[in-house]
């Protein structure tokens, strides 16, 4: 690694290794000691998928300076100062690294985060902060990464690459060309490139998504995807080498082989409602392949599931579970990963030279975390943080972001019909299911009455509407959505990846309710039945994040899963299938604040089925 890329990595290590290297190598003789040594673990090498047993690591300027492996000791890098951890039974491993995840997910800012995840030996995320971006621009993300240096977990930036999401079929609160690509590759905690979602774009050879991709390339950075489609031959071939060297939306675990065939990194998602470790795990498990190309990560992950269930720890477990090696389950959260960012220099191994990101487990099959270490420094025990920066100052522009430019009423959600003399229409439909980021076209009957299409709840056929928010143009568009199975109303400002106010329900009354209250506190979520307001949770920041702490806010999730529930909802985290309803550049049919779109076609097409009438 050059100077030069060296150098770009200092705000993700304590000090750069050109400062400190001398005293490293002076630590690993035993002419100077250690700062923090670690006696008798047992060693994770993730180099070469061995548990060292009886193993020493001594740690100097946040690095790791000499790893004594028995018979050999780190007794010569200890002094009179030197920090002594006894670790005797325990399992040291590197840091947990998450290479594909939105902050947003967790409806709370960077260093709330920070605070849930790294009790459970998180220790640095590949952030992707679309969310955020596509409500209010590069100029948010570089909020959140201000917000991010004041907490010990390494933020490493992918600059969000589709806002919108596919150019053409939203309205988003802003946009982002490669031009602001290019400059904000230049940020000292920029790594890479977003989820190039936009992949007809890179196959169409289109002038903006292939010139992020050129000026990521150019910076000698690298380039995150999302290809969604189930194709293995030319279309995928021809992703990875426009330069796309990373994909986590593989649905098959033939997905999975034919990228790491290819030598892209196939990072496998396992979320708080996307749940493809099962369905991809037969890709690794049972197979003589070498699993460097894979990786594991969160994706998305709400607040309750951190606090419930744990981060990168529970994908572990998760991952043991179904058949997966223990240590090659970690090497998919540490050096894999790290190397998929050209990072393995500085992360993701415990070995001499790199950042002393370490976390303390238990064994190796519940994977329960006893202490993190970040840069040599005890950061979380006992699943505690030992950090607490407190409030972050968002700007007013991220905190007054609800401008719907209509008022809302009951009559907002008529929906006139084609014909308004039949009595019934028939219709487009997006099927919802749980744990699938797919949403399928459904053709179904509606009832029309006083000349307006109808839900039908008796068939689980509920109305839904996306409302522009962010430049008070009062456009919306209204389609219906299966899959739910509520009676009420629910609304909220997440949804993908325009995020603008999404509303569906089996009544009118109740859908004017829950949009209104949105409204008024600025974003969020909200669950509405027979008039009253259920369940709330304010989303203040971008209509996105909140400024409580997670604790708060996962109880107030778990509180709305259980309203939802009551409401007759029986899928996994429902809020987060409801913010996939609107995201345009995923198969098959998707509602924006313009209209219907075909996904897999890109193009709009109209409510009620031509040339069907009842």
């Amino acid at each position: 690694m050059s100077a030069v890329e060296s150098q770009s990595l200092h705000p993700f290590c304590a000090a750069p290794l050109w400062e400190c290297n001398r005293r490293l190598a002076r630590v690993a003789q035993g002419l100077e000691p250690a700062d923090l040594v670690i006696r008798d673990c047992r060693l994770v090498d993730v180099c070469t998928r061995e548990v060292l047993e009886h193993t020493d690591v001594a740690i100097a300027a946040g690095r790791v300076a000499y790893v004594g492996i028995a018979p050999h000791t780190a007794q010569h890098c200890v002094g009179s100062d030197t920090r002594l951890i006894d670790a005797v039974g325990d399992y040291v491993a590197p840091g947990f690294l998450d290479g594909h995840m939105h902050v947003e997910s967790s409806m709370v800012g960077p260093a709330e985060y920070a605070r849930a995840v790294v009790p459970h030996g998180t220790v640095g995320v590949y952030y992707d902060p679309h969310e955020a971006c596509n409500g209010a621009g590069l100029a948010a993300v570089q909020q959140m990464a201000a917000d991010a240096e004041r907490v010990p977990l390494k933020f490493m930036l992918t600059t969000p690459s589709c806002v919108p999401a596919v150019p053409g079929f939203e309205d988003t609160g802003s946009e982002v060309d490669a031009a602001q690509v290019e400059e904000s590759m230049t940020w000292p905690y920029t790594v890479g490139l977003g989820e190039m979602m936009n992949y007809p774009g890179i196959l169409a050879g289109a002038d903006n998504p292939v010139d992020e991709v050129c000026a990521t390339l150019r910076a000698g950075k690298v380039v995150t995807g999302h290809y969604s489609v189930p194709e293995c031959d030319r279309g995928l071939n021809a992703y990875i080498a426009s330069g796309v060297s990373a994909c986590h939306e593989s649905v098959r675990a033939e997905d999975v082989v034919a990228k790491t065939r290819l030598g892209m990194y196939a990072q496998i998602r396992q979320g708080s409602a996307w749940h493809n470790l099962h369905d991809l795990a037969p890709a690794i498990v049972g197979r003589d392949i070498d699993t460097r190309f894979c990786c594991l990560v969160t994706d998305d992950c709400h607040p309750d599931t951190l606090l419930l269930h744990g981060h990168l720890d529970y994908i572990l477990r998760l991952a043991v579970e179904e058949g997966v090696d223990p240590v090659e389950a970690i090497q998919m959260v540490t050096i894999n990963t790290a190397t998929c960012f050209q990072m393995q220099g500085e992360l993701g191994s415990v070995t001499p030279g790199k950042c002393a990101d370490l976390v303390f487990l238990e064994d190796l099959k519940d994977f329960r975390v006893k202490r993190t270490i970040i840069d040599g420094r005890i950061v979380a025990e006992s699943g505690v943080p030992f950090f607490n920066p407190g409030p972050f100052a968002w700007p007013d522009w991220m905190t007054q972001s609800m401008h719907v430019g209509e008022k809302i009423c009951k009559e907002t959600f008529h929906i006139p019909a084609n014909d308004p003399e039949a009595s019934t229409a028939r219709v487009r439909a997006i099927r919802l299911r749980g744990g699938d980021t797919i949403a399928y076209e459904e053709h179904v009957e509606v009832p029309v009455r006083d000349g307006a299409l109808q839900a039908d709840p008796a068939c689980d056929i509920l109305k839904a509407f996306v409302f522009e928010r962010h430049y008070a143009s009062g456009t919306h568009a209204a389609g219906f959505v299966r899959g739910l199975g509520i009676h009420g109303a629910l609304a909220q400002t997440v949804a993908h990846d325009a995020h603008n106010l999404l509303v569906v329900g089996d009544n009118d009354a109740d859908m004017e309710i829950a949009a209104n209250a949105l409204v008024e506190c600025g974003g969020g979520a909200v669950a509405v039945v027979d008039g009253e307001i259920l369940a709330k949770v304010a989303l203040g920041v971008c209509g996105l994040m909140s400024t409580g702490e997670a604790a708060e806010v996962a109880g107030q999730v778990c509180r709305m899963e259980q309203v939802w529930a009551a409401m007759g909802c029986k899928m996994p985290s429902p809020f987060m299938t409801l913010g996939l309803l609107s995201l345009a550049c995923i198969p098959e049919l998707r509602l924006t604040n313009r209209g219907y779109v075909d996904c897999t076609q890109f193009k709009f097409v109209p409510l009620e089925v031509e040339g069907v009438r009842a």
